[in-house]
């Protein structure tokens, strides 16, 4: 028998079933009426409350079952073992193997950090749209597996960053972070090498068969960097100011710049930085310092217990929070003003009001932080929002 639901409450259960041979995978004979829907009073005062109401609402396909007093608790009783009995095969039948497959799928995909391979992602594919935009006669679709290649291996090389950084922080992320898989238990620190491991390789040999020395060499720099930013002897994270750099560089100038020349190669072309590029690579690359700066605040509890120095436990939380919505309405202003004073490069009537409109809302939200006094849920809010921020400028790009 399929059972459709089971809804309980301290005064009735009931049951509703379409098939009335047997229960689940067991083959308990239990209920031998189609469509039916049966009531199990286990008191006299609900039954008689509750007969005349469920007499009257059994329509169509469906209809009561009145059980007398005296069959009332061998029915329960018989009814609640089925049900335990199906709940049991279910469980017994689940295949271990998929299970398995399930739980790493699930470990490995918050190891690899969503949230980072959403902005790599976005801004691979705007400046790949912006190159296309800019030269359409060249666009030919033999490129569309280079570009689907390249990707990955930028989305490789974000999860051997992120995930070397889980390995060496396990201890600060039980604090801070004890979602992630490693912090959690639910990926061995043995298995989260060989991840990292296999991620750089791969992304190396990709970028080495596909976009020539230069673009290899660039890409090897930023995994390098991205090592000495979270392993000892270096741990480059110690220090606040080379740490905003490392992470300005490889998120705003290496991807921008690389992903924008390997473009222009593949379509034959010599690299030369138009106003476009020029200006997104600018301003990601100061978004990603705010993103450094700012990225340590729901962190201050873990950072200070394991005596990691950053901005955010030296300063207060909420001045780097001001810090940060300042040097991004620095930004926005720079937006306008670029769109105001150089309207050959771009298009004035969608840059000015969509960088208007973003800055207020970046107002709001820091506002919205003052207001809630810098609680732990609010300032990760805050930082989630500057996330989207920084998607969305990768989203208007090729129309600016």
């Amino acid at each position: 028998m399929e059972l459709l639901s089971v809804s309980s409450s301290c005064s009735s259960i009931q049951i509703s079933a379409v098939n009335h041979y047997s229960c689940c995978c067991c083959n308990t004979p239990t209920l031998k009426t189609a469509r039916s829907s049966l009531l199990l009073y286990p008191s006299n005062n609900n039954y008689n409350n509750l007969s005349s109401s469920s007499s009257s609402s059994s329509t169509g396909w469906f209809y009561t079952h009145k059980i007398s007093p005296a069959r009332r608790l061998s029915t329960t009783t018989h009814t609640r073992h089925s049900i335990w009995a199906c709940s049991k095969v279910d469980s017994a039948g689940t295949d271990p193997l998929l299970n398995k497959v399930s739980h790493f799928r699930d470990a490995f995909w918050r190891f690899l950090r969503p949230h980072t391979i959403r902005g790599t992602t976005l801004g691979s594919l705007s400046l790949v749209t912006r190159a296309l935009i800019e030269n359409p006669n060249l666009i030919r679709w033999s490129l569309l597996l280079k570009a689907f290649s390249g990707l990955v291996a930028l989305i490789c090389g974000n999860g051997y960053i992120v995930g070397i950084n889980q390995i060496y922080d396990v201890g600060i992320d039980k604090v801070n972070k004890p979602y992630l898989p490693i912090a959690a238990g639910d990926l061995s620190e043995r298995s989260a090498w060989f991840l990292v491991l296999l991620l750089a390789a791969v992304g190396v040999v990709i970028v080495g068969l596909n976009f020539g020395p230069f673009i290899t060499s660039l890409y090897c720099l930023g995994l390098f960097l991205g090592t000495i930013y979270s392993v000892p002897p270096f741990r480059m994270k110690k220090y606040p100011v080379i740490a905003f750099l490392i992470i300005a560089t490889v998120r705003g100038f290496l991807l921008n710049y690389g992903v924008y020349y390997a473009t222009r190669a593949a379509l034959g072309l010599r690299f030369e930085w138009s106003s476009p590029v020029a200006f997104i690579t600018t301003f990601v690359t100061l978004f990603a310092l705010v993103i450094a700066i700012t990225k340590d605040l729901p962190d201050v509890e873990g950072d200070r217990k394991f005596q990691i120095s950053t901005l955010a436990t030296k300063l207060g939380v909420r001045n780097i929070a001001l810090l940060g919505t300042g040097l991004l309405l620095i930004n926005y202003v720079g937006s306008v003003l670029a769109a105001i004073y150089m309207p050959q490069a771009f298009r004035r009537n969608l840059m000015v009001p969509s960088h208007v409109i973003l800055a207020l809302g970046l107002t709001f939200q820091a506002w919205i932080l003052e207001r809630a006094n810098y609680t732990k849920e609010a300032i990760s809010e805050y930082y989630r929002f500057i996330w989207n921020l920084f998607y969305a400028e990768y989203a208007l790009f090729p129309f600016l």
